[in-house]
């Protein structure tokens, strides 16, 4: 198979995931930080961003064709909706989980609450929310394949192109180099993680 094609779709599916996810970050954990301390309003948006990943994917692509068309932009809008939630949900997690007496003992010291949150709070719950965006892009890694119905382009366009052709090859030129970005992108925030000795992420489940 042509090198130059592959090496396209895979910089294209680079652009869907990482363009996603990042959005996805920023929105996600201002969410939380919002929200960890209203424990009702929080519950709302978790279930609210759950039902979503209810949807199936291709669904959501037909939902939003009407709107927004086809290509790029509903791909990017479909996938950043299916990133919030696992970033949302450890981000909530993360901060409520940071021991009452190291902030006490921060307000003890004068700190006022955002100085509590950004110097005690989010640095102990980096790791919770490294991993929760671990996870999301895991799952965006292996959705993006799914965003070449609409045109979008990327690693799926070579997976439905062997799949209409019969050609087990080009299924194989597409599968494996998502697995392979996604094996890279946990290595990747194991070393992050490791880089800045971070602490082991609580386990969430």
């Amino acid at each position: 198979m042509n090198s130059a094609l592959l090496w396209d779709a895979f910089l294209r599916h680079l652009l869907l995931c990482f363009v996603s996810v990042g959005l996805g970050t920023l929105v996600a954990v201002s969410m939380g930080i919002y929200l960890f301390n209203r424990p009702r309003h929080a519950s709302l948006w978790l279930s609210l961003t759950g039902a979503i990943q209810t949807i199936p994917s291709l669904a959501l692509y037909g939902l939003l064709l009407p709107v927004l068309g086809i290509g790029l932009v509903p791909a990017v809008t479909v996938l950043f909706f299916y990133s919030l939630t696992p970033i949302l949900r450890s981000t909530l997690v993360s901060l409520r989980q940071v021991d009452p007496v190291l902030t006490e003992a921060a307000r003890g010291m004068g700190m006022d609450r955002w100085q509590i949150l950004r110097r005690v709070r989010l640095p102990l719950a980096l790791a919770g929310i490294l991993a929760g965006i671990r996870l999301s892009t895991m799952y965006i890694i292996s959705w993006a394949t799914l965003a070449a119905f609409i045109g979008a382009g990327g690693l799926g366009d070579l997976v439905l192109g062997g799949i209409y052709n019969y050609d087990f090859s080009l299924i194989l030129a597409g599968s494996i180099p998502a697995v392979l970005l996604a094996m890279g992108c946990g290595y990747f925030f194991d070393w992050l993680a490791n880089k800045f000795s971070i602490p082991e992420a609580p386990d969430h489940e």
